[in-house]
């Protein structure tokens, strides 16, 4: 009876199928069929696209150095770490892909058993982090409260927020860091008493903080506010919508948006323009597009915010690189490059360049010791090793097996919706 009744279902589905080509075929005027999901995208920008890019390898050493840092005495049975592995989504041994990086971590053996600790070098860019974060806590105290002033409520859910904290800079503990120092300023409120409804509200509001990216560039250059627009100029129709945007009056988005309208000019100028200040707050002026939209209510965005967004392509660039659709603010980079890097992100860069200073080094090892297994099985000569020195390059996953199926399309999608704070 199940059987019947499953291929009825598909015999009906076939029919509706069919009836739908019909008419295709046979109506003068064409038949839309509307998707429960739309596709959508921007002409590519090989620059930008570069910008959005984030090495895997960053994204897992450094959660494995979170996870040395927090350990106690920071050494870390690597037997540990193996079973960590699968909460990153990696195959192979631990073991393995630890003495891939020899600048950043150290791998001993003690008690027949091996343990990990961070490199000295690594270790003081630890130090240089936290000290960073020390010193930026008035920064990070002014990005909150601007978060919460642009909020129709002065109001942010704690859950959703944790999402971004890093795109902001905000420490993990930032809600025990921070927030206890400033109580004339944030406050938690949990009227339901469930985690998921904490919110941190802004007690006072302060007018020196309620002054956009926007307004204080035009202040400097003593000018009107307005958007720039990065665009080459061949981009003719593209220029003339900016243009048209542009020309009407700047609407901050401290502003209370009371009798603003829905789908209005206005509306969408006041829109635009917070999700400009947004992407200014950020670390690497960019942000998920699916996790902005969490905050519809609290900045009232629109439903279709990624539609909005693709119409001025001269402010933003959108990307669905890695399967994860984001906005990045143009004027934020020239070429590839950040423009003006947050003191964070400089510490960042310096564990990366460490991160690559130690795969060159365990790469060139592996090479040499390549080359002289090849030497005692006769398969060259020295004079085709001089040829081929500069042409050998060691694999990224060399038969360790330690990214396992990080290169499957499908198992990178999942990779990156796990780790991905902003990432990217």
């Amino acid at each position: 009876m199940q059987e019947y009744a499953k291929f009825h279902i598909v015999r009906m589905f076939l029919q509706n199928l069919n009836h739908c080509n019909h008419r295709l075929k046979s109506t003068s005027s064409p038949i839309y069929l509307i998707r429960n999901f739309s596709l959508w995208s921007m002409k590519k920008d090989p620059d930008l696209e570069s910008a959005l890019s984030r090495n895997r390898r960053w994204i897992v050493n450094n959660q494995i150095k979170n996870i040395i840092f927090r350990y106690p005495n920071q050494v870390v049975p690597v037997n540990y770490l193996q079973k960590k592995f699968k909460t990153l989504d990696l195959q192979g041994k631990a073991l393995n892909w630890l003495k891939k990086y020899p600048c950043c971590f150290s791998v001993f053996l003690g008690n027949d058993e091996y343990y990990c600790r961070l490199t000295k070098p690594m270790m003081f860019l630890v130090e240089e982090e936290e000290y960073v974060k020390e010193k930026q806590e008035p920064v990070y105290v002014e990005r909150l409260a601007k978060l919460l002033m642009m909020s129709t409520s002065q109001r942010l859910n704690v859950v959703k927020l944790n999402e971004l904290k890093r795109n902001f800079g905000f420490p993990d503990d930032y809600l025990i860091r921070i927030l206890p120092k400033y109580p004339d300023m944030f406050r938690l409120i949990n009227h339901s008493g469930r985690r998921s409804s904490m919110e941190i509200e802004l007690v006072s509001w302060y007018p020196e903080f309620a002054i956009s990216a926007i307004e204080a560039s035009a202040q400097k250059q003593g000018c009107e506010p307005c958007f720039a627009c990065t665009l080459p100029s061949t981009w003719v129709k593209s220029w003339e919508r900016f243009c048209e945007f542009n020309s009407t009056p700047y609407i901050s988005p401290y502003a209370d948006p009371i009798g603003l309208l829905e789908g209005s000019k206005e509306m969408e100028k006041r829109t635009i323009g917070l999700v400009h200040e947004l992407l200014s707050l950020t670390l690497w002026k960019k942000v998920s597009i699916v996790k902005l939209g969490h905050f519809r209510r609290e900045f009232s965005l629109p439903e279709k915010l990624n539609v909005l967004l693709l119409k001025h392509p001269g402010i933003f660039y959108v990307s669905n690189k890695y399967q994860i659709y984001t906005v990045l603010l143009r004027e934020g980079y020239n070429g590839a490059e950040l423009i003006d890097k947050d003191p964070l992100v400089i510490v960042k860069d310096k564990f990366g360049e460490l991160m690559q200073e130690g795969l060159h080094e365990y790469n060139q090892r592996h090479r040499l010791l390549n080359l002289e297994k090849m030497k005692k099985k006769g398969m060259i000569s020295v004079r085709s090793e001089k040829r081929k020195d500069n042409s050998i390059e060691v694999s990224e996953q060399d038969d360790t097996g330690d990214v396992g199926g990080l290169f499957n399309p499908e198992e990178r999608k999942r990779f990156y919706k796990v780790l991905l704070g902003d990432a990217p």
